[in-house]
């Protein structure tokens, strides 16, 4: 059951949303006129090149951590804290060395 707070937020949402809707080629216009395209245009010609993406787009994946706050190892995938063997699903336990893996 959704709370009063939560429905004034989605009708708000839902009024701002038509709005902007409304006048989108208002806006539109506005910034073709201001210039805001050809300057976009520019810095993706000059500065985004195929080599900028892809360096970008490894270093998001490389920064996140693989750890949640608790400790847990995120997803499916868990390590054996002794041989480091990736233990997939919900396996508890490493047959290899036999130990127990932190829940």
């Amino acid at each position: 059951m959704m709370s009063l707070t939560v429905r004034k937020i989605v009708v708000l949402g839902l009024i701002g949303t038509i709005f902007l809707m409304a006048n989108i080629l208002i806006m539109a216009n506005w910034i073709a006129e201001s210039g805001i395209a050809e300057k976009a245009g520019w810095l993706r010609k000059d500065f985004l090149t195929g080599t900028a993406v892809a360096v970008i787009l490894v270093l998001l994946i490389l920064s996140v951590n693989p750890k949640n706050t608790a400790g847990k190892a995120v997803g499916f995938i868990r390590r054996c804290p002794v041989c480091d063997k990736r233990l997939i699903g919900s396996a508890n336990y490493c047959g290899e060395y036999g130990s127990k893996v932190g829940s």
